[in-house]
Order: C-alpha cells, then structure tokens, then sequence
C-alpha cells in the first residue's frame, strides 16, 4: 500500500488547493481511530477524512460523511473545544515524510488569536493524529496515546513537547542527488533502504528505469504543477491492488487500471474497496456473536419443550391407571407400593406403581389430575413452541441479512431494529438524541428487460417494502422456507416475463441464506396475496395463490445493489 512520502506530498498539494484559509465548521470522530473535519472553503464545504486504522491509514478528501455515534468521544470534544471556527492557514509536508501539517488559527477564551497545528502522522500501526499548541511546541492531546510502556524511543502524550518520529537512516528523496539515486543499489531492495519516502512500488519502478533520477523528477515535477494522474490497479478478481499519484510500468500489464479525478478519490476507491470487508465483519461481530447466543438458546428451548410435549401427548397411560384403580379399589390396601390389575380394554394384566402414602381412591384422583395437567400442557406447550419457533425465523432472517452485508450502514441499522424488538440492549447516549423516522433505502437492480427489482437489506424494511412502497399488482419473492429478504418486481401494472420472473427470483435468492446453494427454490406472488398478520414480528408475513420456481442465486452483471 503506496501512502509514502511522495503521495504525501501530492495530498498535502490537493489538500492546500482545497483547504487554504477554510473555516473548520464541525468535526466529526466516527470511530476510535478516525476524524473528520467539515471544513466552509471558497469552492463550497469539505471534508476532510483521517484514519489512524493500521491497515488504511491515510488522510484524504471524502464526499460522503461517514456514520457517527451516538455521543462523541472525548478527543472529538476537545478538537472541538480547540479547532471549531478556526481557519486553516497552511497545508504542509514535514520534508519528506509521511507526516502532513495543517496550521489553524483560532480564539481561545479571551478572545485572543492563537495558532495550533493539527499534526497527521500516515506510518501504517505507528499512525497517529496530534494536537500541538504552536507557540510551546506542546502536545495538547493525540488520537493514539504513547506512553514510557509503549515505546522507550517516544512518548507522545498530552503536556510533553512534541518531537518528530526518529529519522531513518536513509536521504530523504526531495535532496538526493543523480549520483546517490544511481549509486543507490542494485535491486529494488537496496533502493527502498537507501532512499527516505519511498514505497516499494515506486523503488521497484526505480529500479527498472535506466535514468532513475529522470523517474523521480517526472513525479515531484506532476506534484509541483499539481498535475496529478491517480491510478487505482485491480487484479483479476478487481481486487485493487496497489494505487499511485501517477501510473506505474510494472502494472500497465498485468493489472486493470482504473483513473481518477482527483488523489483523494483514487486513495477512497483503494482503502474503502480493501477494507469495507474486514471493517464491517469487525463491526457486526459482536451483533453476531449475540444473535447466535440467543439462537443457540432457542434451539435448545425448542428442544426442551418437544420433549415435554411428547411426554404430555402421551398421557393416556395416566388416565387408564385412574380408571382401572377406580374399578379395582376391593384390591388395593393401605401401604401398597403397586397392584396388579386387569385391563378390561384388551383382557392384559397390568401393574400400577402405587404412592403407599396416600389411600386407594387418593391415588386414583393423581393420576386423573395428573392427566388433566398433561391436556393443558399439550395447548401450552404448542402456544410456547409457535412463539418460539416465530422467533427462531426471526433472528435467523436477522443472522443472514448480518452475514450477506458489507455495509457498515446496514449492520447499524441492523442493530438498530433489535435494540427496538429488545433482542440486544440499546446503547447508552449523553444527552438527548432526536428520534429520526425510518426511511427505507432498499437495493435497486434492474431486468434485462428495464423492470426495476427492490431488495429489503433488513425486516423494517422488509415491511416498509411489501406493504407500503409495493403497488397491489407488483409481484412479491421471496426464498420458499429460506430466510431472506423481500423482493419486489415492479410491473407497472403488466404481466412480467419469464425471463424477468427468473431474473427476479435468482435475485432473491441471491439475497438469502441460500446464497451459496444451487437450485433455490423461491416462491413468487402478486403482493395483494401477502398480508401482514396482526402482532407479526417484522418481516413476518403470510401469503395465498404463490408459485415456485428453483433457480441459482446471481447478481444482475454490473449491478451492485444501487440500480442503474
């Protein structure tokens, strides 16, 4: 991953092109390990975007703000105590380091003009964001605090004096001259040791042009002038592999490249392309890892009262003891552990287990009550298993729309719909937050033929789909026994055809726990045959008149959830 000091340079130019003399209007702290800063500029409002995350740390122009919690953490608050409604005066490289430098000037409490200097080290698992009090040099907190514990080399913690990372033993590639480039080494190896703020892939890229230093001043001359050609390169799964401010030779050939407008939006495509997986798996894992306790519990209680029931259907025994010691009462005396009697149903003798502490007629009446207990306990047991089952097909709907999304998005959302059914316990929020309406956002593909298909990503929406948003005459799918989303094909009021009815319903069970099966069988209806039963859990619903077709799970080529 190629975020080095000459990718550094080429975003501090973006960045001082954009920023210069901005307003910082909000700031914003995602996660623990992120910052955004909402910046008023001359071409409109910005955000900038920083990551400390080990495996994607970088600083950048974003155009969508990510997802915020509930109440800010404290290193967002004291940004906002010592930043918000300064102006940024000065985008700047630290010499050509991965380090970048933004220089704002604000009010402190008297009303005095004061400078800070909002410090963004990009080094991979050493990143780190760093508020310093420009006239002490001072560090006034940091996203990541180093402690004597961490690090003997460098402390970074509120109150010390900031000093930079350690020089490396290397010349910085902004003074290396001809002769020290050509003398560097004879591998790309010795190049990437001998020369300071450089990736591999660029030292690789050195390496393999006769007059190295011509490279290096073609790249720092495009940064100068800001003309900049970022390229993102995809393997053959358009996995993307490496990105630059500018194309590299080595992967003109054996990988697809894709061009950017600007550096910020090439480094977005590779990070968030690289990284959406894992961040959303960390994200949903403790959600799953809750969903499947509870599940794990209702198949066991499901267990437990199949059990019982049995044992209750089978309670004629109970009733035929009552009866046979009612009839036999001349047989039994005080003390008697059992007694033998004959079954006047089929002529058999049989032998009844007796309390020897209760008389005869007492331990007739036991067994009647005993068999009027089993009765009731056949209807209970039945309610019980229905209200378990029910929620059974809940949470493993919930479970598989958690384990087909990549999208942090759709895990809070997620979260959010069983923090209201109480199927997980709502987070704690300081102070008072505005309940917002649900929207639905369902996906959105495309038929072959131009019909537009919707995809519920959670049960709300589900419902809001089926039975708002749908027309009576659209078709609804859904994967027959299978937990998955609803689906709508929607007709304008015409009979669809195979093909789409097809395409639909691979689409639905491309959207459910079938995913990775072959021949899903998925049944498909009008929506004026599904209805909503009073009470249902979300998502639930019943439905009359269906057909079923069996297809295999594919995604519409070229589509992703977001239509066309």
């Amino acid at each position: 991953m190629a975020f080095d000091g000459i990718v550094t340079a080429a975003m501090a130019g973006e960045l001082k092109e954009q920023l210069l003399y901005g307003k910082i209007d909000k700031i914003y702290q995602p996660e623990s390990s992120e910052l955004v800063l909402h910046v008023h500029t001359k071409n409109g409002n910005k955000r900038l975007y920083a990551t400390v995350d080990s495996s994607a740390s970088c600083v950048r122009l974003i155009d969508n703000n990510p997802l915020n919690p509930p109440s800010p953490l404290p290193f967002c608050m004291l940004l906002r105590k010592h930043l918000q409604s300064g102006r940024i005066t000065s985008v700047e490289q630290k010499d050509s380091e991965r380090i970048l430098e933004i220089s704002v000037e604000t009010l402190n409490e008297l009303g005095f003009t004061v400078n800070k200097k909002l410090i963004f080290e990009i080094m991979g698992k050493h990143s780190n964001i760093i508020l310093v009090e420009m006239s002490t040099g001072k560090i006034i907190d940091c996203i990541k605090k180093i402690s004597l514990d961490a690090s003997r080399v460098r402390q970074v913690l509120p109150g010390m004096l900031y000093t930079y990372p350690p020089a490396q033993d290397k010349i910085p590639f902004k003074e290396i001259t001809p002769e020290q480039l050509r003398d560097a080494g004879d591998t790309p190896k010795a190049i990437l040791s001998k020369v300071g703020g450089i990736a591999p892939c660029f030292a690789r890229a050195l390496f393999a042009q006769q007059d190295r230093y011509a490279l290096l001043e073609e790249f720092l001359s495009k940064i100068e002038a800001n003309d900049l050609q970022p390229v993102v390169y995809l393997d053959e799964d358009d996995r993307p592999v490496e990105f630059y401010m500018a194309p590299l030779e080595e992967y003109e050939t054996t990988c697809r490249r894709l061009d950017f407008d600007t550096l910020s939006h090439a480094c977005g495509y590779f990070y968030e392309h690289r990284t959406t997986t894992n961040r959303a798996r960390q994200k949903s894992h403790s959600l799953v890892h809750s969903v499947q306790n509870r599940l794990e519990k209702l198949y066991l209680k499901k267990q437990r009262l199949n059990e019982d029931l049995l044992k209750a259907e089978n309670s004629e025994q109970l009733r035929l003891y009552g009866e046979l010691l009612t009839a036999n009462m001349h047989l039994m005396k005080p003390g008697m552990k059992e007694v033998t009697v004959t079954n006047y149903y089929d002529g058999q003798e049989v032998t009844i287990p007796l309390d020897p502490r209760w008389s005869p007629n007492k331990n007739a009446q036991n067994y009647f009550k005993q068999y009027g207990k089993a009765k009731t306990a056949v209807h209970e047991k039945k309610a019980q298993l229905q209200e378990n089952q029910e929620n059974i097909d809940y949470l493993e709907s919930v479970f598989t729309y958690l384990n087909n999304t990549n999208s942090i998005q759709d895990i809070e959302d997620l979260r959010q719909e069983l923090e209201e059914e109480g199927w997980v316990r709502a987070r704690k929020a300081s102070g008072r937050r505005k309940k917002t309406k649900f929207r639905a956002r369902p996906l959105k593909y495309q038929t072959s033929d131009g019909l537009q298909v919707l995809v519920g990503r959670n049960n709300k929406e589900n419902d809001e789909l089926t039975m708002r948003i749908a027309s009576k005459s659209d078709y609804w799918f859904h994967t027959k026994d299978i937990p998955g989303s609803h689906v709508i094909l929607e007709t304008n009021g015409e009979e669809p055809t195979e093909t789409e009815i097809m395409e639909t319903a691979a689409i639905a069970a491309f959207h459910s726990k079938g995913r990775g099966s072959e021949n899903v069988p998925v049944d498909y209806v009008r929506v004026r045959y599904v209805k909503k039963p009073n009470g249902a859990k979300p998502g639930m619903v019943i439905f009359t008149h269906n057909r079923t077709v069996y297809v295999n799970p594919k995604e519409p080529e070229g589509q992703n959830g977001g239509g066309k």
